[in-house]
């Protein structure tokens, strides 16, 4: 393979796991602390929203992300009431805010738009790209590496101090108790519905910070459904990555390469339906999760309401 179609190839690898990595972090977090994250999607969706919605009438790419990590909170905020308060069945909670979030953007997209009608398409400047200064000048990695959009280098430099929050910090202890054994938690003073509801808001932004990703970023308008299932990737790279930031950042990259590599496939004139080249990183992440999910253990409280005695 040339050099520089090794490098696009490699690029685009980066551009598509970034918005997985962000959504994988925020859900390690909420799934370490004793609740499934199935409602990534629906919070990425919201961010991508609401990060477009604030952009345009700001005229502030800050307010953007600010309104992005926002409106992942909210939905989680609702996820946290459901389960942690009124202890609903997490699965079901999850899938639930997702078609919640799919509906609710399709309609306030269409209410912004005069006199009904269809949804209007809102337009924003993409976020630019940081040179890092000397490492962007560097040979053949600098542009790869050191030329990125803000996002990326979050995504990116946010692993480390994830996995030493949850390893090596007080809280990230607590956090793991609570997945763990939240009644233990309780009798060693930590409380483990407030600790649930942290975790759920942390890792709604940081999926609102993933929808942003897509749509500020990489798109730069909104469109419905734009996430596509990349919060069930997400889901995904947390069960191969071990519940584990660095497992995740490695899962990400190779559901990014295989979504970038079905993308080339495209555009050779290959015997097989285009639907089914699309179908790749999806099917790559099943045959990942038969792999090498099976033997992957979940925090063992997972799922469980807390009921105090």
């Amino acid at each position: 393979m040339d050099l520089p179609i090794l490098l696009d190839f490699l690029a685009a690898s980066l551009r598509i796991a970034t918005p997985l990595l962000l959504a994988a972090l925020g859900g390690i977090l909420c799934e370490r602390s004793g609740t499934f994250a199935v409602g990534l999607e629906g919070q990425m969706l919201v961010g991508a929203f609401f990060g477009v919605v604030a952009t345009h009438f700001a005229a502030n790419a800050g307010a953007g992300l600010l309104a992005s990590a926002l409106g992942g909170m909210l939905l989680a905020l609702v996820v946290a009431i459901a389960t942690v308060r009124f202890q609903t069945e997490h699965m079901v909670t999850g899938l639930a805010s997702n078609i919640l979030a799919l509906g609710l953007t399709s309609f306030l997209l269409r209410a912004m738009a005069s006199g009904g009608g269809g949804a209007p398409v809102i337009r924003v400047p993409l976020l630019e790209a940081w040179s890092l200064p000397g490492l962007a000048s560097l040979p053949v990695l600098g542009p790869l590496l050191f030329r990125q959009p803000p996002l990326t280098y979050l995504a990116f430099a946010l692993v480390l101090p994830v996995g030493f929050f949850l390893l090596r910090s007080r809280a990230g202890l607590t956090l793991r108790a609570v997945g763990e054994n939240p009644m233990a938690a309780f009798a060693a003073g930590a409380s483990p519905d407030r600790v649930r509801t942290c975790a759920l808001l942390a890792g709604g932004a940081l999926a609102g910070l993933a929808g942003a990703v897509l749509s500020l970023q990489q798109v730069g308008t909104f469109t419905d459904g734009m996430t596509g299932g990349r919060g069930y990737l997400a889901l995904a790279a947390i069960i191969v990555g071990r519940w584990m930031p660095g497992g995740a950042l490695l899962a990400c990259l190779l559901f990014g390469a295989a979504e970038a590599l079905s993308l080339r496939a495209q555009a050779f004139s290959l015997p097989v339906s285009s639907y089914v080249i699309q179908m790749t990183p999806y099917l790559a992440a099943l045959l990942v999760l038969a792999g090498l999910g099976r033997g992957a253990r979940m925090p063992a409280a997972i799922g469980q309401p807390f009921k105090q005695a």
